[in-house]
This record gives C-alpha cells, structure tokens and sequence, in this order.
C-alpha cells in the first residue's frame, strides 16, 4: 500500500498530505513536489496523442526506495500516491482503484457546503479513507 498521498491544488501547492512513517514527511513533500514537474510534462503531452479523458497518469518515475504514481481531475487538482519499491505484488490496476477511491472522496470534500475550495483538507472522513490506503506499521 502507499506510504505517502497527496493531494495538490491546480497552482500546485498542497491540499492535503500524509505520509507514514511521520519521521519522513519532509523527503515525501520533497518527492511529492518534484512529482509536479512530471505530472505537468504528461499533462501538456495528453492533448497530442493520448486519450484526454485519461485520468490516471500511471507512473510518474521509479526511485531507488519509492515509485511514485500520479492522477490529474478534470479541474487539474493532482493526485500524488508514492509506493514502497520493496511492493512488488502492487499491480496497475489496484493503483488505479486507489486513486478511483481517493477522487470520489475528493468529490464528497467538495460538495460540502462548509469547505471552501483551496482551502487544506481537514475532513476526518477524508482522512479515514486515506489512512484505510496506507500501510499499515505495527
């Protein structure tokens, strides 16, 4: 399962972040934040040769201890998931049904009438669903 999932806003700075474990927050901003450079290079090459309706972006680069996936909405809101490389039974497809789960959570955050959009992601109900895709230490 991901170690880190992120949810970026269209002018690219977080909505949401958490990572496990909690001592390496900062290499996964980090991680996160040179993510958006690949997400924006796919992003500008969809509209070429690819299906523009093509909402998972697949895998955005491997690193030696991580791989870090990426997802785009239709309103350019970025969804960063990275995963332990040592994960090799993670097929594509389960992937794609975690981001599935994270945008129709995204989707009920933003049909509450009490957020305000662009603001950080403070919804418990959110976060139980993230935490229920991360792994789980004990």
């Amino acid at each position: 399962m991901a170690v880190c999932i992120a949810v970026i806003a269209k002018e690219n700075y977080p909505l949401y972040i958490r990572s496990i474990p909690a001592q390496g927050e900062l290499k996964f901003h980090y991680t996160v934040h040179t993510s958006l450079d690949v997400v924006e290079e796919k992003i500008s090459g969809v509209g070429k040769a690819a299906d523009q309706r093509e909402l998972y972006l697949g895998l955005l680069y491997p690193t030696e201890d991580y791989k870090v996936y990426g997802y785009v909405t239709n309103s350019k809101v970025k969804f960063v998931i990275v995963v332990d490389s040592s994960n090799t039974s993670l097929r594509d497809n389960e992937i794609r049904s975690m981001f599935r789960k994270l945008h129709n959570s995204f989707t009920d955050v933003m049909c509450n009438p009490f957020y305000n959009p662009g603001d950080q992601i403070q919804s418990k109900t959110f976060d139980g669903i993230v935490s229920t895709m991360m792994v789980q230490t004990s």
